[in-house]
């Protein structure tokens, strides 16, 4: 099958699907022509690395591992449950700076909030004293 092909049977876009090709996560044959022939399970595997990239992975992480679930079953795969737990952990550092980050906002706009408060009452009581 043609990249073209490829990238309509799994919706990712023919550009993405080189760059996997870049990463050594697909190999496609080439043709006399240059052209790009795909084998069937090409699609399994753009499906794969699709879930993969859904779950916060990183191409060159995906292909730490890749071949092995293409193989076996995840669970069988030796190198996915540290990469898991690495990115859970990641995620959850990020998640605690985000919060933090939100906290640090609330704060300032209840700060600046009350300086309004304060100066719109002077404002006030300034124009009723004229």
């Amino acid at each position: 099958m043609k990249i073209g092909e490829l990238a309509k049977l799994t919706g990712v876009s023919v550009r993405s699907l080189r760059y996997y090709e870049s990463q050594g996560l697909i190999s496609p044959v080439r043709l006399a022509n240059g052209y790009r022939e795909y084998s069937p399970l090409a699609a399994e595997t753009v499906r794969t690395i699709k879930l993969y990239l859904n779950l916060g992975l990183t191409t060159e992480e995906i292909a730490g591992f890749l071949h092995c679930v293409l193989k076996n079953k995840e669970a069988f795969c030796a190198e996915v449950m540290p990469l898991y737990e690495s990115k859970l952990e990641e995620i959850e550092r990020q998640l605690h700076q985000l919060t933090q980050i939100k906290l640090n906002l609330e704060e300032r706009m209840a700060s600046i909030r009350r300086e309004r408060e304060g100066s719109g009452a002077e404002t006030q009581t300034k124009a009723g004293e004229e």
